[in-house]
């Protein structure tokens, strides 16, 4: 199931995090703990439609907050120590009184904070604070996306994604496409593949028009492996092979089957790639690779026959080849 594979991502990516973060502070090592400011205010702002922005971009060095909603009157400490010492340490911070009327949010990042959620804690500056419902670790954040609507999932796995994923490598990539393009391509068919230049302009056109906007970020991503794939589909055609159109074939019949029962065209295009994803995973020529890897490559072919008009409508007058 895409939920489970979305989860158990997140899950792991999260737990390592934490787990890093601990170890390197033992050895005093910190850089994690100030990157993991911004990543939670994103990740919170995510998971709870919160905005909160870091402190710190406005004024250095605030002492017991790092992050603030202004609209949403939330303020939030991220700490890698977690303690009640650390808490009433911070709420006892006369920035408290700045910001009469916040709630305040404590963010564990490395420990588990659930003992402390049934603690009292001394609150001299009367902030708004609830142990049981203010105080958030990894274990929390967990649990919300486990019981979250898929498509909601799916944009916090592809956040976590983006910025706890691995490196591309261009050599596995390579690999992994001609692997990829050997399951998808059962028929034995011509044809005419072209590698001119893409036109970035017409793609943009394409995207506006079948209202994808919101993931024009992700097809900007892949559609620069346009030149690599079209190469790799050449050197099977040549030598007789003529997979690119079974592939094409594929994809647009993952199109055609969702395009009746989805009315969101972003949902729609995700549905495609787990839909070849889940082809993939049930072949048995598929020799595994890690789960990062094989969705890449999906993602690479499926933005690829969005730009070679083999999924969603043109706009008229498109044309994806750049004008020589």
């Amino acid at each position: 199931m895409n939920r489970s594979e979305y989860f158990n991502y997140i899950e792991e990516k999260l737990q390592v995090l934490a787990y890093r973060i601990e170890k390197r502070g033992r050895l005093n090592i910190l850089d994690l703990n100030i990157y993991s400011e911004s990543f939670f205010a994103d990740l919170l702002n995510l998971l709870f439609n919160f905005k909160l922005v870091n402190l710190n971009v406005l004024k250095q060095n605030v002492e017991g907050i790092d992050l603030v909603d202004i609209n949403g009157k939330i303020i939030a400490q991220v700490s890698s120590t977690c303690t009640k010492q650390k808490i009433e340490g911070s709420l006892k911070k006369k920035i408290f009184l700045k910001y009469q009327g916040f709630t305040f949010k404590f963010v564990s990042i490395a420990k588990d904070a659930g003992k402390l959620r049934e603690g009292s804690f001394t609150n001299p500056h009367k902030a708004l604070f609830s142990p049981a419902d203010d105080i958030i670790d990894i274990g929390i954040i967990l649990n919300v996306v486990l019981n979250m609507r898929i498509e909601k999932q799916r944009e916090v796995y592809e956040f976590i994604k983006k910025e706890l994923g691995k490196e591309v490598d261009v050599v596995k990539v390579d690999t992994n496409l001609a692997t990829i393009i050997n399951i998808l391509a059962s028929e034995n068919l011509s044809s005419n593949i072209e590698s001119p230049e893409i036109n970035s302009f017409e793609i943009d056109k394409k995207i506006e028009f079948n209202d994808l906007l919101d993931i024009k970020e992700t097809i900007d991503d892949y559609k620069i492996y346009y030149q690599k794939l079209d190469e790799k589909y050449a050197e099977f055609d040549r030598e007789g092979a003529n997979k690119s159109l079974s592939v094409f074939q594929i994809i647009k019949k993952q199109y055609i089957l969702l395009q009746n029962g989805e009315t969101n065209p972003c949902d729609l295009f995700f549905g495609i790639i787990d839909n070849v994803i889940k082809i993939i995973l049930e072949s048995k020529n598929y020799n595994e690779i890690p789960y990062e890897e094989l969705e890449m490559c999906v993602y690479i072919l499926v933005v690829d026959a969005f730009i070679r008009c083999k999924i969603f409508k043109n706009p008229e007058g498109y044309s994806y080849v750049a004008a020589g």
